[in-house]
């Protein structure tokens, strides 16, 4: 390029690995930047950039996306703040998992999802209280579940409703919970949105619920430690298996109380992965021990799941469930939006599950962040000790 010439790209990564599950990638690749866009993808692009930022031994990955979190802030008691524990960590696009109920909706609009930078979306609690404070279970009164407010709801707001959320707790539903599992059912069905149901302290044992469920459905916190659970000992239930195998999702989701280490780690041996990982982020946790999407990441990798696997399930994977892959989210591609994390690994520390145990396992850290291709401030790890 001569000194008359005008730069191809405004911004090229060089150096780093590029692992991109949606198409299969992963190699040591330039990532070539123009505008809001990713120009090119490839090898010697940094040499027609205006500015070049080595990222050497990282790793490149498209911006991620949180499949289950908790975001309500200010109206919850669980709601985190969505850019501070999302955005300013690697993520760009997040649902939030059941905090907005329909009476409540408007509000999560207004005071989340527009004024935010990052893409959010829901699935909306089928309670029209939402989930307002964990004391207090949304459905306890189960005239709390209106259907017609909740396909009200979504029909006037498909792009942020995503699907819908009930928690099967015996603390949430009571004695009513198959009633009140099939109710949403139809509700889902009516609105032909998917139904993501919270497991773990359900009164029944988990096959009696995955009878109920249909393709396309979501069971959060796969790897509860809590009763009624995926396992059988140490085997996998048949049942879980034969959900999955007739389309049936299963999500990690971290959260303050429903992964266990053990239980994970039996389940990733047998090859059963999370089709989600997510975090399960709240005002409850996003200061232990979930922390963030990245540090779940980090702890599922070191119970066995391959980094690409991991990777993919935490980007193209939500993103194709949450119809945000039609708007690029999950994917790094020439083309497609300038969403991009990279990512490198720490040294060894100690990771905390949701029942205190506890693994040394090394933690990946967001070393830079774009989003729309402008650099986002990131924050330190929350795990730190304080100076």
């Amino acid at each position: 390029m001569t000194s008359a010439q005008q730069p191809a790209y405004d911004h090229v990564l060089t150096g780093g690995t590029v692992v991109d599950p949606a198409s299969g990638t992963d190699a040591r690749l330039d990532v070539a930047i123009s505008g809001t866009r990713v120009a090119a993808i490839g090898t010697g692009l940094a040499a027609d950039a205006a500015k070049v930022t080595d990222v050497t031994g990282q790793r490149v990955l498209p911006g991620l996306v949180e499949g289950h979190t908790h975001i309500f802030q200010h109206v919850s008691k669980v709601g985190a703040p969505p850019e501070e524990a999302h955005l300013r960590r690697g993520v760009v696009a997040a649902a939030d998992a059941g905090t907005a109920g329909a009476s409540t909706f408007a509000a999560f609009r207004t005071l989340v999802v527009e004024p935010t930078e990052m893409r959010i979306v829901d699935f909306l609690n089928v309670s029209v209280l939402g989930l307002i404070d964990f004391r207090f279970g949304e459905l306890l009164n189960p005239d709390t579940l209106v259907v017609d407010d909740a396909l009200e709801t979504a029909a006037a707001n498909p792009d942020v409703v995503r699907g819908f959320k009930i928690r099967l707790s015996e603390d949430v539903v009571g004695e009513q919970w198959e009633t009140l599992l099939k109710k949403s059912l139809s509700l889902a069905e009516q609105a032909g949105l998917p139904l993501m149901v919270h497991i773990g302290e359900t009164s029944e044992p988990l096959p009696v619920v995955l009878d109920h469920l249909r393709p396309g459905d979501i069971v959060a916190h796969c790897y509860t430690g809590k009763p009624h659970g995926i396992l059988d000992g140490d085997a996998i239930l048949p049942e879980v298996l034969a959900a999955r195998e007739r389309g049936v999702l299963f999500d990690s989701a971290h959260g303050k109380s429903n992964l266990s280490f053990e239980v994970a780690r039996r389940a990733i041996a047998q090859g059963f992965l999370p089709d989600v990982l997510s975090s399960d982020t709240s005002a409850r946790n996003w200061r232990g021990p979930v922390f963030d999407l990245l540090t779940s990441m980090s702890k599922l990798i070191a119970l066995g799941v391959p980094f690409t696997e991991a990777v993919g399930r935490a980007t193209v994977r939500p993103a194709a469930l949450l119809g945000l892959d039609g708007e690029g989210y999950g994917r790094l591609e020439a083309g497609g939006p300038a969403h991009v994390t990279v990512v490198a690994e720490t040294e060894e520390v100690v990771l905390p599950d949701a029942a205190g145990n506890s693994l040394t396992a090394p933690r990946l850290e967001p070393t830079l962040v774009l989003h729309h291709g402008a650099p986002v401030d990131t924050v330190p790890w929350r795990g730190l000790p304080a100076e």
